[in-house]
C-alpha cells in the first residue's frame, strides 16, 4: 500500500483550520487502500502524529520519519495547508526536488493563484471577468484615499493580496475607513489589494480532472447576513451554504463551464474551488465574475467540497483515490 502524508499546519493565520481539514481528509481516505499519516508543519517543526499518540520528527532530507528503528518514506503528499508554505508554491518546490508527487498544482500555478492581484490580471487576458483593483506594496508610496475612492468607488474591499480565509479583509464603506483597513491588511501581507465592490449572488464551484475524467461539482450558493463571507461566516457557522444553488440550469452550466475553462487555462492539478459573484450586465443578462481560486480548499465534513461531492452523488474516498492515482 502507498504511504500517504496528509500535510497540514503551515505558517499562516490558517494553521488551525488546516488541522481540521487534515482530520477531515483522514476520515475520508480509504484506509484499506492507503497507509495514511498526518504530517504537521509549523516553522521548522515538522512531525508525524502517530495513531498511538506519539510524534516522530520528519527528516527533511528525504521527507521520511523513523520510529522504533524503522524508517518510513512517503509515496505521495496530500497538501491541505491553507496559506504559506502549502498554497503558494514553496512546499511544491520542495516536493519537486525530492520527486514526491503531490495533490496540488505546480509551483508556478500555486504562486500565481495565491497572489490575487497577479491572478486577476493573468486571467483577465483570457476573458475571465474580474473586479477592477489596485495593488499597494508596503514601503511604497500609495495613491491618496481620495484617488482610490475616485477609481474604485464605495463601498470597496481591502484584502491581503496573498492570503486566504478572510483574515485581514475589510469592506470599506467610507473614505475614513480606508486607511485603517489598509493597515489591517498589511498586517497579513506585504501587498494589499483594494478591489471594486460587486453586488450580486456569491457562489462557489469545485472541480478536478484526471487523465480519464473531468468532474465539475454542483454549484454552492453562499448566503450570509455578515457584511461579506468573512472568517466567522466561513468557520463559525454564520452562513447558509445551499447546494445546489438556487439558480437556473443555464446559469449553473455556465458557471461549471467557466470553472472547467479556468482549470484548463492554469493547467491545474487536484481539486480546486473557484469563487464567483454573479452580477447583472446593463442589458439584464447575468455576468460571471471570478473572485478567487482556492487550490487547497477546506476539507472538513462541512466544507464546500465535501458538500458538493455528496450533492453530486460521488464517493469522496473514490475522488481522493482518483487524485492520488492520477500521479502514478
Amino acid at each position: 500500500m502507498r504511504n500517504i502524508a496528509i500535510v497540514c499546519g503551515g505558517d499562516s493565520s490558517e494553521h488551525d483550520v488546516s488541522l481540521r481539514s487534515a482530520e477531515g481528509l483522514n476520515s475520508f481516505f480509504n484506509h484499506n487502500q492507503y497507509n495514511i499519516f498526518i504530517v504537521d508543519m509549523h516553522g521548522l517543526d515538522w512531525h508525524v502524529a502517530l495513531a498511538d499518540g506519539r510524534k516522530a520528527p520528519i527528516d527533511r532530507n528525504d521527507f521520511s520519519f523513523t520510529i522504533d528503528g524503522e524508517k518510513t518514506c512517503f509515496d505521495y503528499a496530500y497538501i491541505t495547508i491553507h496559506g504559506t508554505p502549502g498554497e503558494n508554491g514553496i512546499l511544491q518546490g520542495y516536493f519537486d526536488l525530492l520527486h514526491i508527487p503531490y495533490s496540488t498544482s505546480s509551483v508556478l500555478v500555486e504562486a500565481l493563484t495565491f497572489d490575487k492581484y497577479a491572478l486577476n490580471n493573468f486571467l483577465r487576458a483570457f476573458g475571465v471577468n474580474v473586479a477592477d483593483s489596485l495593488l499597494l506594496r508596503r514601503g511604497e508610496a500609495r495613491p491618496s484615499d481620495e484617488d482610490i475612492v475616485r477609481r474604485l468607488g464605495l463601498p470597496c474591499f481591502v484584502k491581503p493580496a496573498c492570503d486566504g480565509s478572510s483574515f485581514g479583509v475589510s469592506k470599506v464603506k467610507t473614505a475614513e475607513e480606508l486607511a485603517p483597513a489598509i493597515d489591517k491588511a498589511f498586517a497579513e501581507s506585504s501587498e494589499v489589494m483594494v478591489e471594486r465592490y460587486m453586488k450580486g449572488t456569491e457562489v462557489t464551484v469545485g472541480c478536478y480532472k484526471t487523465k480519464e475524467k473531468s468532474i465539475v461539482f454542483p454549484v454552492t450558493e453562499v448566503v450570509t447576513s455578515n457584511e461579506f463571507f468573512d472568517y466567522d461566516a466561513k468557520y463559525n457557522g454564520q452562513v447558509d451554504e445551499i447546494t445546489p444553488a438556487r439558480i437556473s440550469p443555464e446559469l449553473t452550466a455556465a458557471l461549471q463551464a467557466e470553472t472547467s475553462r479556468i482549470y484548463d487555462i492554469l493547467h491545474c492539478n487536484g481539486i480546486i474551488r473557484v469563487d464567483f459573484i454573479i452580477t447583472k450586465n446593463d442589458d439584464g443578462t447575468d455576468r460571471l465574475n471570478m473572485l478567487e481560486i482556492n487550490t487547497t480548499p477546506g476539507m472538513t465534513a462541512t466544507s464546500f467540497i465535501p458538500q458538493q461531492v455528496r450533492a453530486a452523488g460521488l464517493d469522496i474516498a473514490q475522488v481522493l483515490s482518483d487524485i492520488v492515482e492520477n500521479q502514478f
